[in-house]
C-alpha cells in the first residue's frame, strides 16, 4: 500500500503533502510539493520516480493537471503499473490509476485537496484521510465534502499543517491502512514565506505516527526554530 494526500492553496502558493507505505523510505520516491506550482505523488505497483521532475517542468510552464497526466502516460509504456496524482496551481487534481495495480485502488478529489492510494484494506481509508484533513483546516467542511465547494480556510491554518497532516494520516490508518502494515511516512510543506518543512520516518516497526510526531516535536523545538528563522525564504 501507498496512500498520499496533496494540498495546494492557490491564494498563498503553499503546497503540502504526506504519504505512507508498507515499504521502506517512502519519502525518497513518492511525495513532492512545490510552492507556487502544485504537487505530485508518484506511486503504484512499480513507482516511476521520473514522473515528479517531468510534472514539475510542465506545471512551471502552466500545464494544468489533466494535461500533465496525459503527457506522463504518453511517455511511459509502463503506465498501467503506476498510480500518480498531480495537483496544479489552481488546486485541481488529476490521476493515473493503472490497471495492473493491486486493489483496492482509488482516489478522492476536492478543490485544493486530493487523496490517492493502492493496495488498500478498503476504500474508507481514502475518505477517512480526506475528511480528517478537511474538517481540520476548513470552516465549511460539509460544503466541501458534500458539494465540492471551494474551501474556506481557518485563520492561520498553514502554521499547523504538519500536525494536521499527521493526524489525517492517523485517521486514514485507523480506517484500514496497508494490508501489510505501514512502516514509513513522509510529509512536506513548501511556503512562499517560510523555510520548507520536510519530515521523514524511513522505518518504524510499530509506532509510525508516534515517530512522525516525535520528529515534528524536534522541528518545533526552540533550537531548530531559531535555525529556521535565519534561513532565506526565497
Amino acid at each position: 500500500m501507498t496512500i498520499s494526500l496533496i494540498h495546494f492553496n492557490p491564494e498563498t502558493g503553499t503546497s503540502a503533502s504526506i504519504t505512507a507505505t508498507g515499504g521502506v523510505s517512502v519519502g525518497g520516491y513518492v511525495n513532492h510539493s512545490w510552492r507556487g506550482l502544485g504537487g505530485c505523488a508518484t506511486q503504484g505497483l512499480f513507482t516511476n520516480p521520473w514522473y515528479a521532475e517531468k510534472a514539475k517542468q510542465l506545471l512551471a510552464v502552466d500545464y494544468q493537471s489533466g494535461a500533465v497526466i496525459e503527457r506522463l502516460k504518453s511517455e511511459d509504456a509502463g503506465f498501467e503499473q503506476r498510480q500518480c496524482m498531480v495537483m496544479d496551481k489552481h488546486g485541481t487534481a488529476a490521476f493515473i490509476h493503472g490497471n495492473e495495480n493491486i486493489p483496492v485502488v482509488g482516489s478522492v478529489a476536492f478543490p485544493h485537496i486530493a487523496v490517492a492510494g493502492n493496495m488498500l484494506e478498503n476504500e474508507s481509508v481514502l475518505h477517512g484521510f480526506a475528511e480528517s484533513f478537511i474538517h481540520a483546516v476548513c470552516t465549511n467542511p460539509e460544503l466541501v465534502l458534500q458539494h465540492n465547494a471551494v474551501p474556506s480556510y481557518c485563520e492561520d491554518y498553514e502554521q499547523s499543517l504538519p500536525e494536521v497532516l499527521i493526524s489525517a494520516l492517523e485517521a486514514a490508518l485507523a480506517s484500514g491502512g496497508d494490508k501489510r502494515g505501514t512502516y514509513s511516512a513522509s510529509l512536506r510543506v513548501e511556503s512562499l514565506t517560510q523555510a520548507p518543512i520536510d519530515i521523514r520516518v524511513d522505518w518504524s516497526d510499530r509506532s509510525l505516527i508516534t515517530d512522525m510526531r516525535k520528529v515534528l516535536g524536534h522541528v518545533r523545538g526552540d533550537s531548530f526554530q531559531s535555525f529556521l528563522s535565519q534561513l532565506p525564504t526565497a
